[in-house]
């Protein structure tokens, strides 16, 4: 975990990990598009984004774990475990632990991925020109099949410029699916109350809502393209699925290790069991048993 978050720290707020630079056409349309101004201008700001990532899994698991506990029956609940010679813990605490460590190492390495392929590819956002602002006389630009490969092409402020080539994948789009896959896993998975048909389709289906309207967002105010968000989107599913399918399988309770299983005699090869078949006496048997009149006529001769 500690791993995770200082490798996220360095790929948001440091420069350690240089972006990757790429060129432009000459008055390319694709990336043309008016500056939408800094994010935290945005219709759904990233600091909107990551408190809605971080309190609604939170509120969903603590409330989901605490009427588990209490719709319960008494004689199925889990007795508290003991994890080491001196720490004991209750199996609600437990749960909750688990759940959202689980939930915060995911969110982590989602941003780290959405960073790598940021840093990697370099992409340029819709309104990378008008961020850029390059100087066409005195770059040449004479046909929109010229290609620009100089470095010092753009004459905007550098911070706008490179966060204009930080397009591909959308983290916003990636942090916000992995956050409603995982909520909706565990309201599907963890919630068994009957006579609640809609109650799970609807708070599934409104929390995917939410996620897919952020990249619509995205795309609308020309900060993503819609390939961008795509791959956000498969980003963090992806991540969402292997961690609740492969690590906490699918959110199920640990089941206590039961005494050992008695072992069972081994079969014969006829399928039969070897206590039915019949009993053969040996050759060794007999001769312990009580001798015969011939053997106890020579020993009086002897």
């Amino acid at each position: 975990m500690a791993g995770t978050v200082l490798l996220a720290y360095y790929f948001e707020y440091t420069d350690t990990f240089p972006v990757h630079i790429q060129g432009f056409f000459c008055y390319d349309k694709t990336f043309s598009k008016p500056y939408p101004g800094p994010d935290h201008t945005s219709k759904i700001p990233p600091v909107l984004i990551y408190s809605l990532v971080t309190a609604i899994p939170t509120l969903t698991i603590l409330a989901g774990e605490l009427c588990v506990l209490f719709t319960k029956a008494e004689g199925t609940q889990e007795k508290t475990i003991v994890t080491a010679d001196c720490c004991y813990f209750n199996p609600v605490l437990r749960r909750i632990i688990r759940f959202l460590g689980v939930y915060a190492f995911g969110l982590f390495t989602t941003a780290i991925f959405a960073n790598a392929g940021q840093v990697v590819t370099g992409n340029q956002s819709p309104h990378f020109l008008s961020a850029c602002r390059p100087n066409y006389t005195a770059l040449g630009c004479q046909s929109t099949l010229q290609y620009i490969t100089e470095r010092r092409a753009c004459t905007g402020n550098p911070l706008v410029v490179m966060n204009a080539r930080k397009s591909f994948p959308s983290k916003d789009a990636a942090l916000s699916v992995y956050s409603a896959v995982y909520t909706v896993m565990y309201v599907t998975l963890v919630f068994k109350t009957k006579g609640t048909r809609l109650t799970k389709p609807t708070i599934s289906l409104t929390l995917l809502c939410l996620a897919m309207m952020v990249g619509v967002v995205r795309v609308a105010e020309y900060r993503n393209h819609w390939a961008d968000v795509l791959a956000g989107f498969f980003t963090g599913a992806s991540i969402a699925i292997f961690l609740v399918t492969c690590v906490i399988n699918n959110f199920q309770r640990l089941l206590p290790i039961g005494p050992p299983a008695r072992t069972q005699r081994p079969d014969s090869m006829l399928g039969v069991p070897m206590v039915t078949l019949p009993c053969v006496e040996s050759p060794l048997e007999k001769l312990s048993g009580p001798q015969t009149p011939r053997s106890s006529a020579y020993s009086e001769i002897t």
